[in-house]
């Protein structure tokens, strides 16, 4: 089994990772992988979900930074957030594993040990998927762990969301899994004292390799990368600067991107890129958002840095031809809607943000990902 501690991972960009893992898988490709990460702000629909669930209008949600996704993951609806340890599990449960409930099972079994290395005695209420603290008939269970799976030729996706120390009053959104009756806690409530995630997930791979009788190997990054958002202010409003790649290299719009080299800090790397692919030299500023995302079909696991530049209304830029084909300058909005990738978004509103500006976000809350995908 293959340990992926990815840290922030923007949920379309985790879904997509998820699901290349698992086209791989059904094409006889890899190995059992177990993703280890956290979302920002997110709300998720499954099969089963009621749309009344979701408390809030969507209007509402934008407004709180929240997105909406519709999932082909069974369940109602479920919160993520910072502070909450997300797993997905892409396992190969041919030849002898191909039992649904037993998986599931399996997967609360691992988090039920994980709490009890805590001191928390937690276990399970057969009418409700997931783990709990307290039993069918105590007015006062919580659920601590919300499981909901997707299961297609015996290849898993998508898995559990333990809450570690998120913060609570987000589950105020929702009707966590189509359940009024119960509430929901965190290790970090039910302890009395703040647990970080980098202490919970450790013990949950080692659990997971218990349950499913796997060696656990633990995999780091393949790319360190950086991206820098370069923005110059016009009478007209700020504006973004967006590259345009050569058909060779993926044809897409971005920001500056590129490799941080071996003894390089990103900051170093950031500026070079910047001169690099732009030939401007300009300071550039931390946007302390790092975030992971897969890259290529394989594919590569990649945590990217992001920095912002702020540059005068009459730099010069210059591209590399055979690299990007032209380079546009675009108002926040235009940028915002170009950018192909959920981490390059984030990291222009981010810019904006710190320059003074934060570009609003485009009506988009439902993003269907039909299932059996």
């Amino acid at each position: 089994m293959i340990v992926r501690h990815l840290g922030r991972v923007e949920y379309a960009d985790g879904l997509a990772l998820m699901q290349s893992l698992a086209r791989r898988r059904e094409e006889g490709e890899g190995e059992d992988v177990l993703l280890l990460l956290e979302h920002p702000p997110v709300l998720t629909l499954g099969r089963s979900a009621h749309r009344e669930h979701v408390l809030l209008s969507e209007a509402e949600l934008g407004a709180r930074g929240v997105e909406l996704y519709e999932t082909d993951r069974g369940g109602d609806v479920t919160y993520h957030g910072p502070g909450q340890l997300v797993g997905y599990p892409v396992f190969d449960l041919k030849p002898d594993r191909k039992d649904v409930r037993r998986y599931v099972g399996g997967l609360e079994e691992a988090v039920i040990r994980t709490l009890a290395d805590f001191g928390i005695q937690a276990g399970r209420i057969p009418k409700w998927t997931g783990v709990w603290v307290g039993g069918e008939d105590d007015p006062n269970a919580v659920k601590v762990c919300a499981i909901g799976v997707h299961i297609r030729k015996w290849i898993t996706t998508h898995g559990f969301a333990l809450n570690v120390r998120p913060d609570l009053r987000h589950f105020g959104m929702i009707v966590p899994c189509g359940i009024r009756e119960r509430g929901v806690s965190s290790i970090s409530e039910l302890l009395g004292r703040p647990v970080e995630l980098s202490e919970v997930a450790p013990v949950v791979a080692a659990k997971m390799g218990e349950v499913f009788d796997a060696e656990v190997v633990e995999a780091g990054f393949d790319l360190e990368t950086v991206c820098v958002v370069v923005a110059r202010k016009t009478p007209a409003g700020p504006q973004v600067l967006v590259l345009d790649r050569t058909p060779e290299r993926g044809g897409f719009p971005q920001v500056v991107t590129g490799r941080i080299g071996a003894g390089e800090a990103p900051p170093e790397a950031a500026r070079r890129e910047l001169f690099e692919e732009t030939g401007i030299a300009a300071d550039v500023r931390p946007l302390d958002y790092v975030h992971a995302f897969g890259m290529g079909s394989e594919p590569l696991f990649v945590r990217e840095h992001a920095f912002v530049a702020e540059v005068p209304p009459e730099a010069e830029v210059r591209i590399d031809p055979s690299e990007h084909r032209s380079f546009r300058w675009l108002s926040p909005e235009e940028a915002v809607a170009e950018m192909p990738f959920a981490g390059l978004r984030r990291a222009v509103r981010l810019a904006l943000k710190q320059l003074g500006r934060s570009p609003e976000p485009r009506p988009r809350a439902f993003d269907s990902l039909g299932a059996g995908r």
